[in-house]
């Protein structure tokens, strides 16, 4: 049986917390970083109203990636994209 363990990120200030495998904790907490990184970014970039502006330009921004990117990842990282995204639409 897989072990999912309790873990809190943080993106554009609000803390989410989500179960995930222990073995996956480093990735996720990567991809939050990058995620509050992106958003960071285009709060100084672009203006915007309030944080869910900048946050919907991110997962705009990252689904465009996953599109025209998706015929370089390899299978493993498909899945682990494919994985994430199912969390994050869990948290959201």
């Amino acid at each position: 049986m897989e072990e999912y363990i309790p873990v809190t990120l943080w993106i554009a200030g609000r803390g989410y917390r989500i179960r995930i495998k222990s073995q996956d904790e480093a990735a996720v907490r990567l991809a939050a970083k990058i995620a509050d990184e992106r958003i960071t970014e285009l709060r100084t970039s672009f203006a915007g109203k309030d944080d869910q502006d900048f946050i919907a330009m991110c997962l705009l921004m990252y689904a465009t990636d996953q599109v025209t990117e998706s015929n370089e990842l390899n299978p493993v990282q498909k899945e682990l994209v494919k994985q994430m995204t199912e969390k994050i639409e869990k948290v959201l």
